[in-house]
């Protein structure tokens, strides 16, 4: 089932299944396509715990998704202008307020609590978010853009949330062998974000997948929102 409705340019859709239960967690998927229903339907495929999705498609991706200006990776690419904060402010005050009262209202379920998950850059926002407030307590980043310039830094010299207690990283075997020097950065990235999430007690798993950034992105993702709401 899909409840579909627009905010602001942006497309939102519900996924749900017909339940009994009247409590579900409620994970937010910022989507670079219409990949939410393809997501929801390998999640079900790999047998994950009962919840509900939100995919939120047409965000204007390398600015919602940056946390601050990053230049272009090469002549055929957009700077990215670090607009995270401003569609957060959205998610939060407008989105976020009308997913609960349709779930609330029309589906008659409590929401256990929100994950947020995201693929490639929306991977990056969904970790940056958790820095920024205390609505998510789960995080899944599928091949997340942590080669992003500074993200590193800035996670050493921030305190994420204390309500965040899982978030689940994965990376292609293949998505750091490439000859730009920033994006080859991406695993070394990702391997120590995981170790810093780790040591300040927050339960984490770094996956690698077979391929590169663009091999089996929405099973990736499904895995990672598997792994955030079953534990």
């Amino acid at each position: 089932m899909v409840k579909k409705f627009n905010i602001e340019n942006k497309d939102i859709c519900i996924h749900y299944n017909k339940t009994n239960v009247n409590q579900l967690p409620v994970v937010i998927l910022n989507t670079y396509g219409n990949e939410g229903e393809d997501v929801f339907d390998k999640c079900r495929l790999i047998d994950s715990k009962e919840y509900i999705l939100v995919s939120i498609s047409n965000l204007d991706w390398n600015n919602d998704m940056s946390p601050w200006f990053a230049p272009k990776l090469n002549k055929n690419d957009v700077d990215c202008l670090g607009k995270a904060d401003e569609y957060l402010e959205l998610l939060l005050n407008k989105i976020i307020p009308s997913i609960e009262k349709y779930v609330k209202n029309n589906l008659k379920i409590s929401i256990q609590y929100y994950g947020i998950a995201g693929y490639s850059l929306a991977g990056l926002f969904a970790v940056y978010s958790g820095y920024k407030t205390d609505m998510f307590s789960k995080i899944a980043s599928a091949s997340g853009s942590f080669w992003f310039p500074n993200f590193v830094e800035f996670v050493k010299e921030n305190n994420i949330s204390v309500n965040v207690d899982k978030i689940y990283f994965s990376l292609g075997n293949k998505e750091s062998k490439v000859r730009n020097q920033v994006l080859s950065k991406v695993e070394e990235n990702t391997i120590e974000l995981e170790k810093i999430y780790h040591s300040k007690k927050i339960q984490t798993i770094y996956e690698e997948n077979e391929g590169n950034h663009f091999t089996d992105a929405t099973l990736r993702m499904a895995k990672g929102i598997k792994w955030i709401i079953d534990g």
